[in-house]
């Protein structure tokens, strides 16, 4: 059953495929004025067709650009790696999300202890995340670490993954704590209980209501910065 679910997931979740933006037609080797990058899997892909993508809601609360290289299906540990998606640059912020796709396809959301050791470990400092943050860092750039939405008081596909989640954000909020330059931001507090309205009609990705809302609460954390 579970092995069914998780496929099934996976075909809504990967629908164009793991993908990273081709860096031949990356706007950011057009334009080097821009200075925050974005990086991430699904959650800060997705409604980019209709202009209603996380980017987008930073970019219209800043009046910045914002280089969106994220894309659906991106994971730390399979095929071509998240950190593949970032690209050295003058960027005064990185923002990104991920993790949540090792979790759920890596270990099925569950007996998850050496999937979460392999992306941070228990006392935040080791493991692929707190190393990509130290290699993002060495550049300078101020690093936010976007946490999940959830779906508290509604039963989805992916209910399962809650307490691999929440140690996951625990983790992160540890790594976060030896840098000042590093900021974990948690969404799991974003969607009122019972509340459908963040999330697509497969209860997994956010709508564009549920990206406004983590587009804004990123865009505040960085004017709050100056």
């Amino acid at each position: 059953m579970l092995r069914t679910l998780v496929v099934l997931v996976a075909l809504m979740v990967t629908g164009c495929g793991e993908t990273v933006p081709d860096p031949g037609s990356d706007k950011s080797l057009a334009d080097r004025s821009a200075r925050i990058l974005l990086l991430g899997d699904s959650m800060m892909a997705v409604n980019r067709l209709g202009g209603g993508a996380v980017a987008d809601v930073i970019e219209d609360a800043l009046g910045k650009e914002v280089i969106d290289r994220s894309a659906i299906g991106a994971r730390y540990f399979f095929g071509i790696p998240l950190t593949a998606q970032y690209k050295e640059g003058d960027w005064d912020w990185v923002v990104l999300n991920g993790g949540g796709n090792d979790l759920l396809f890596g270990c099925g959301c569950r007996r998850c202890d050496r999937t979460l050791d392999r992306l941070v470990s228990a006392d935040g400092r080791k493991g692929a995340i707190p190393s990509f943050m130290a290699k993002i860092r060495k550049s300078g750039a101020k690093v936010v670490y976007v946490g999940y939405l959830r779906n508290p008081g509604v039963q989805t596909p992916i209910k399962s993954c809650g307490p691999a989640g929440n140690e996951l954000d625990r983790r992160l909020a540890l790594m976060s704590g030896f840098d000042a330059g590093v900021t974990f931001l948690p969404m799991s507090d974003l969607v009122p209980f019972g509340d459908r309205s963040f999330h697509g009609v497969d209860l997994i990705h956010p709508s564009v209501k549920g990206s406004r809302g983590i587009g804004q609460r990123i865009a505040a954390l960085i004017a709050q910065d100056g």
